[in-house]
This record gives structure tokens, sequence and C-alpha cells, in this order.
């Protein structure tokens, strides 16, 4: 659905976009993720067509976004942070204009308005005037006239931003159906948000793409942590555990109550080896699991790593 390569964005001497490159399969959730500032909405305005690239491509549906901009647009539904919506107007007046802005033919509005009515749970508020309702409906409106045109690509910016609890849960669950006919293009600086809705995150810092994978593979094993008690030598512990031949870095991670806590890199599970060295050396083990990265830990590794390289 999405084919970007070597796209570069300057404002004068900002390099907003650094050859970023990427590609989005059709029925895919992506989190584009990263800090403010990061390049997100650079990149975003050039897939609608707000911007041109200084160089590189990208494609939408087959199309190049320059090439073909009117066919690419009408491929894509867009929701800002701030939806557009005129707060005189009902729900359904509202609707309807976009319905006639996107070219909808007459005969056919009256079932698109429906579907996309029902996809986003408006059909209680039709008749409400949008400056009255609550900002969780009001972004249930914006869901409705960006998906009223039934867009292959779906591009959401901050979409949960600003609401209480219960409607955050609630759009995150409008988002996930609407995935089932659109690809979904999800923009947030917010973790919890890729973690809860997307399949896989993109992340931009500083211009640059900085990790691209599943949500599945982000958290996969990373490291073994093992605390054994009351340790008679602890540099010599250390020095066994580098020795296995799996191992590829060992550090002390904590000290208390008398016992110890390390931590072992590996490229594979290394868990039983730690086991089997245990006993054979008679350590009285505490714990010893498989480490996890969450979303976090792997954004704050590359914000880390994003800023030793400047």
């Amino acid at each position: 659905m999405i084919e970007i390569k070597n796209l570069k964005k300057s404002y004068d001497d900002i390099e907003a976009l650094r050859g970023v490159s990427f590609s989005v399969k059709s029925g895919e959730i992506i989190g584009l993720l990263g800090p403010n500032g990061a390049g997100k909405t650079t990149l975003m305005k050039i897939l609608t067509g707000f911007l041109h690239p200084t160089s590189g491509t990208a494609q939408i549906g087959g199309l190049d976004i320059l090439a073909h901009p009117g066919e690419v647009q009408k491929m894509i539904g867009y929701l800002p942070e701030n939806a557009p919506l005129y707060p005189e107007l009902t729900v359904q007046s509202q609707l309807r204009m976009v319905a006639d802005l996107r070219n909808i033919p007459q005969n056919q509005q009256r079932h698109d308005l429906s579907e996309a009515i029902r996809a986003v749970g408006l059909e209680k508020r039709l008749t409400r005037r949008i400056g009255t309702l609550s900002k969780g409906y009001r972004q249930r409106v914006g869901l409705a006239q960006a998906i009223l045109h039934k867009p292959k690509l779906l591009i959401l910016d901050e979409p949960t931003n600003g609401l209480d609890p219960s409607q955050i849960v609630e759009v995150r669950h409008l988002i996930r159906n609407l995935a089932h006919h659109s690809t979904v293009m999800l923009s947030t600086h917010i973790l919890s948000e890729v973690e809860a809705t997307c399949d896989r995150a993109i992340i931009i810092m500083a211009g640059e793409l900085m990790a691209d994978a599943r949500l599945s593979e982000l958290s996969a094993k990373a490291a073994a942590i093992v605390t054994i008690a009351n340790p008679t030598d602890e540099q010599t512990i250390s020095r066994q555990l580098t020795a296995l031949s799996e191992a590829s870095k060992v550090e002390t991670v904590s000290r208390n109550d008398h016992r110890t806590t390390f931590r072992i890199e590996a490229a594979q599970d290394i868990c039983p080896a730690i086991y089997q060295l245990a006993r054979e050396h008679n350590w009285a083990l505490c714990e010893l699991r498989q480490e996890t990265k969450n979303l976090e830990a792997v954004f704050n590794q590359l914000t880390t790593v994003a800023g030793g390289a400047k």
C-alpha cells in the first residue's frame, strides 16, 4: 500500500527527513512513533500531498504521489490531531457536506453515510450540534468523515490526544475495526497507543528511520537475569558466566539483602546453560528468567543512540 524510498525533506538548512525508506502492506496497522519534532508530521504531509519531498519517492497503492496527486488523495482518509469540524453544524450536516466535497454521488450518499455512521457508533448523535459533543464523540465524527469515501489508506494523527481513559479505549477499538477495510497509519508520541493498537512500529528520530519491526519482534528475548543468594566470590561467578559460549556480555545490575543479580546478554536463550552452571557450582538461585524488551525500553535505547550520534 505504501512504498517510500530514500525520502528527504529540507527546510532551508533544516533536514526534517533524512533518507527515510519503508513499505507497508495492505491491512496493516502501523504506529508511526517518535518524539515531537522527529519528522512524523512532515512525512504525513508528504503522503497526503500537502508537501513535496526534496528528493526520494513515495507511492501509495502503486501510484507516485507527485505524478498522480489527485488519484492518490482519493485513496486516503486523513484525521488530523484537531479534526476540522464546524461546531454549529449537526453531525448529519457535517457528514453530508464532506460527502459532497468528496464528490460521492447523491444516489450513493445515503448508503455510504449509513456505513460510516454505524462504523463509528454515531447513530444516536446525528441531530446533535457538533459543538455540544464531548471530545470523544467529536473524534468519532472526524473518523466518520475520514472513512466516508472508503479509503484504502487511513492516516490518523494523535487520534486519542486529550481523551479520557474510557474514550481512549473506544477509539482504539474503532481503529482496530477500521483496519478490516483499510490500511491504517497512526502517528503518535505515546508509546502505549502503539502497543495497544498497532501491529508494527516505525520509529523516526531527528528525521531518520531508527527502527521498523513488528511489536512481537521488538519485544523478543534480549537477555537473561539471574539472582544468586550469598555469592562467595562475585568476580568468579561473573567470569564463569562470561565463559558460557552463548554469552556476549555479563554485568552486575544490583546487590542487596545478600543477593547479587547479573544480566547476561546472548543471541539465544541462555537460561538452560545458566541453570546447568548453577547446579555444577551449587549456586543458591533466587531467580532465573529471560528478560524481555517492551516498546518503552526500545524507544529509550534508540533515544540514547540518536542523542549520542548528534
